[in-house]
């Protein structure tokens, strides 16, 4: 019979993986629990959370296992996770995505940072990181980032069979789509075989923080705001859209522009900005200065409406929007 490493007071081991739409997290999930219950022979259930379905937004899947001789009857959201799948980093800026880990939690991270970096950058004080490129693999076998994922949380639960997942794979896709087996295939085995584990010892007279159950207030009849006031509006000034983009952005080359517009005319999130300079004979004409990255979401539309070489897209790397963003007049004006 199988055993699970670890079990809470009520005989789970579970899993919440933080992502966001688009890149496979709740199938991933999904698959997860199947090869548990199929392949291990464990009790297994598997759901997730999110707001509006659309590309870019906030999503958790929770998954939970135990024996085959504990009911599950807890169908609540994991909020003390034994081990926390990251699959984009750029989620800790707004999510508080290691929300109630226990001291001996793994953290596994689509990043290509190394495991003390981001011990640093998520304020963990213990437990292990596990660090794959799960974007970069896809990229490279022109497949999905969850598979990677799922290659490097099979990796971390040694109670899963990868085998198991791997005719998962095949049984999901040949009928449909058999020349995606191949690419599916490969992408997991190389998160099984390439994720980075480290471990971290909790520091003396360090304690882990106390567990809160939830980062985001309720807001009920006594604590909303008076007059139903919505505190937090949608205003794009005050968006940063990098926690939806999956890993590519249009990277600008200024010299290469013809200043046609074609790009701002697919744009759905205002990106680009433009200025009224003279051109060579005098005339007023509108040049394009750059991208605000603040707003870009990375899907990428102009660089096929592009008529040059002017906009590529390329992997982006940590800290780039940052510093080749070109802010926006009003953004200049709000400063």
């Amino acid at each position: 019979m199988v055993q699970l490493p670890k079990l809470n007071q009520l005989g789970f081991f579970e899993i919440r993986l933080e992502s966001i739409g688009g890149l496979g997290a709740n199938l991933a999930g999904k698959m997860l629990a199947e090869a548990g219950v199929e392949g291990a022979g464990l009790g297994g259930v598997s759901f997730s959370s999110y707001g509006s379905e659309k590309k870019g937004s906030p999503v958790k899947a929770h998954i939970r296992f135990c024996d085959l001789n504990t009911p599950i009857r807890d169908t609540s959201p994991v909020e003390r996770p034994h081990m926390v799948a990251i699959f984009q980093e750029a989620l800790s800026k707004t999510v508080n995505v290691i929300s109630g880990i226990y001291e001996d939690s793994t953290v596994l991270v689509n990043s290509k940072k190394t495991p003390e970096q981001l011990k640093e950058k998520l304020k963990l004080v213990g437990g292990t990181i596990a660090v794959i490129d799960a974007t970069g693999i896809a990229l490279e076998e022109n497949n999905k980032v969850n598979m990677a994922m799922l290659g490097a949380m099979f990796r971390l639960c040694p109670f899963l069979d990868p085998e198991t997942m791997k005719t998962v794979i095949r049984k999901s896709l040949e009928k449909k789509y058999p020349g995606a087996v191949a690419p599916a295939l490969a992408t997991f085995e190389r998160g099984y075989q390439e994720v980075e584990i480290q471990t971290f010892k909790l520091p003396e007279g360090i304690q882990m923080p106390d567990f809160v159950r939830s980062d985001t207030p309720v807001l009920g009849y006594e604590t909303q705001p008076i007059g139903g006031l919505v505190i937090n509006p949608g205003n794009s000034m005050l968006k940063d859209l990098s926690i939806s983009r999956s890993g590519m952005l249009p990277h600008f080359k200024s010299e290469s522009c013809i200043h046609c517009a074609q790009c701002d005319n697919v744009c759905p999130d205002n990106c680009f900005v433009w200025e009224e300079l003279p051109d060579k004979k005098g005339r007023p004409q509108m040049f394009l200065m750059g991208i605000d990255y603040q707003y870009c979401k990375g899907c990428l539309k102009c660089i096929h409406a592009c008529p040059t070489d002017a906009l590529s897209g390329e992997r982006e790397e940590d800290g780039y929007g940052e510093q080749y963003r070109v802010p926006h007049l009003f953004d200049l004006v709000n400063q």
